[in-house]
């Protein structure tokens, strides 16, 4: 159950792959304390709470608190952005997937990489010139705000949620294993550093934990492979042709076919990782941390280069540990299995390649990448309150900044204590389909409304709204009918939904159903939406008024 939680980490997505390749295992012993992961962890635990300290003072406004200011430049904002998406499954999770796989492990780095060139391309620049602290400002910008901002942080608020309750419990399982706290210690600890960081140091302190965490992974990650390629004298071939003597399938693991097995889930895969990449709040929210649009731009380009760069390293690092920890009895249980599960083979080839104090350092590591991801989180989810709800649905816009951050606050503190509880009530439970669902709630609602509120003229409010919540229930409906719900969690034979990803149709419904409810729309207030396009282009174009980012 212990490996089973921990695919929760970062994307679902993982979750039916890896029970395909065998890479999640029954439940498992808590390993040995492991002192110099406590000590580097306490280590950055002490020196980002002085970071936060430090932002505190600088935190004064709604700006600085949502969005550090606008202070933030392009690089360091690509560092933060990496730290941001490079989550624990994706070095856990994806490696292990290498592990028990090999060539199949790609299909999720290249899934989760191909969605940049999207926001690069089609989304960084304007949403930048258009918003001001959320993707919301976009999506409202030239349509009704109650109804819109209702939807957006609706949205935004289900995203969140999943993916919170997905890091803590990961979180909590993640420490059990790797420090020996008791579990529950685990989960209360980090929900009141989350808190800390959110509500203390803002955006700013949220910025630079992030940073900090993605510097620290990516040094790891590489010092790992580096030592991987050394042991093969840098020849990639021999690492692959070593792999395929000592791994149980052979030459199958560079063979691609064996996780996804259908073209349904395949494409359906695919279009949740892109899309809902594009549509995640706590992702979005980090383009309104720079001073202009070409700022922004050069935070996806950066992001890009580290987040790409990292995808590389855990394919080495996967054939890595078929080849230095598979073979080695001493990674092993007395039945053969690798102890921890085959998620833990990262953590046992920094073990192979670093011995116990690189092996403390992967783990605090592991750690603070879910600290950075969850207060991330945590902030997207207390924007979506105070600014959209708050702010702009229920006082109209007539809300003094004071306000705004008193309301962002207690929802920081609320969010922290509701991440806690269910990070508790969901502990044995198999909650990995929440980021999944997390995921395609994302490209079937934030992201279509969203693209088409830039680039389409004919958008209305009664589409956006219908289309919108068409595409938020019927990814919520197929998920639950699909696999993984109906049949391993609610114990029904056959699924209702044959396939493991909703996206392709859910995706598909909110986009069908935004068209066709603005085409047929004819009142006066839709052509007076559709007029507004034009001022809304020039806009995004020019970054002309950007600093405010009123609605019409």
């Amino acid at each position: 159950m212990i490996a089973r939680i921990l695919t929760a980490l970062g994307l679902m997505a993982l979750a039916p792959a890896l029970w395909a390749a065998g890479a999640i295992e029954g439940d498992v012993q808590r390993q040995p304390l492991n002192v110099s992961a406590i000590v580097m962890f306490v280590a950055f635990v002490g020196f980002t709470l002085c970071i936060t300290y430090w932002a505190s003072k600088r935190s004064k406004s709604a700006a600085d608190f949502y969005t550090a200011g606008g202070s933030i430049t392009g690089f360091q904002n690509g560092l933060a952005i990496a730290g941001d998406y490079m989550s624990a499954a994706s070095f856990l999770g994806i490696s292990a997937l290498v592990f028990t796989s090999g060539y199949d492990g790609l299909i999720y780095s290249i899934g989760f990489l191909v969605g940049w060139p999207v926001i690069l391309f089609l989304i960084a620049e304007r949403l930048r010139n258009l918003g001001k602290y959320t993707f919301a400002d976009v999506a409202s910008y030239r349509l009704k705000q109650k109804e819109i901002r209702t939807l957006s942080a609706s949205g935004s608020l289900v995203v969140v949620a999943f993916y919170l309750i997905a890091q803590m419990v990961g979180a909590g399982k993640l420490i059990e294993l790797l420090f020996g706290l008791n579990y529950h210690v685990a989960v209360i600890l980090v929900g009141i550093l989350m808190v800390c960081y959110v509500l203390f140091g803002g955006m700013l302190a949220t910025t630079w934990v992030q940073i900090i965490k993605a510097v620290l992974l990516l040094s790891g990650a590489s010092f790992m492979a580096l030592m991987v390629l050394k042991h093969v004298n840098f020849d990639v071939a021999t690492l692959f042709n070593e792999a395929i003597k000592v791994h149980p399938k052979g030459e199958a693991i560079m063979s691609p076919g064996g996780l996804v097995k259908d073209p349904i889930s395949a494409i359906s895969l695919g279009l949740a990782l892109m899309f809902g990449t594009a549509g995640l709040p706590h992702i979005l929210m980090r383009f309104f941390t720079v001073s202009d649009a070409k700022e922004a731009r050069k935070s996806v380009f950066y992001a890009t280069g580290f987040i790409g760069y990292f995808y590389i390293l855990t394919f080495i690092i996967g054939f890595g540990a078929i080849l230095l920890v598979s073979t080695n009895p001493a990674f092993k249980d007395a039945t053969g299995a690798l102890l921890g599960g085959n998620n833990m083979a990262a953590v046992h080839l920094a073990n192979a390649v670093g011995g116990s104090l690189f092996l403390g350092f992967i783990s605090a590591v592991a750690f603070a990448t879910i600290l950075a991801v969850v207060a991330g989180l945590t902030l997207a989810g207390a924007s979506a309150v105070s600014h959209d709800l708050y702010a702009s649905v229920v006082k109209k816009g007539k809300v003094s900044e004071k306000d705004e951050l008193r309301v962002s606050k207690i929802t920081t503190l609320a969010l922290g204590v509701l991440a806690i509880g269910l990070g508790i009530l969901f502990e044995k439970q198999n909650i990995a389909f929440m980021v999944g669902l997390a995921f395609s709630i994302a490209a079937s609602c934030n992201f279509p409304v969203l693209i088409l509120s830039m680039y389409w003229k004919k958008l209305t409010t009664r589409g956006a709204m219908i289309g919108g919540w068409m595409g938020l229930v019927t990814a919520v409906a197929l998920m639950v009918l699909g696999p993984t719900i109906w049949v391993q969690i609610l114990g029904n034979a056959t699924a209702i939904y044959p396939y493991e990803y909703p996206a392709l149709f859910s995706i598909a419904v909110a986009f069908i159903g935004i068209w066709f409810f603005s085409i047929t729309d004819k009142s006066v207030a839709a052509d007076e939406e559709r007029a507004r396009f034009y001022p809304q282009f020039v806009r995004s174009q020019t970054g002309l008024g950007a600093s405010g980012a009123v609605a019409h």
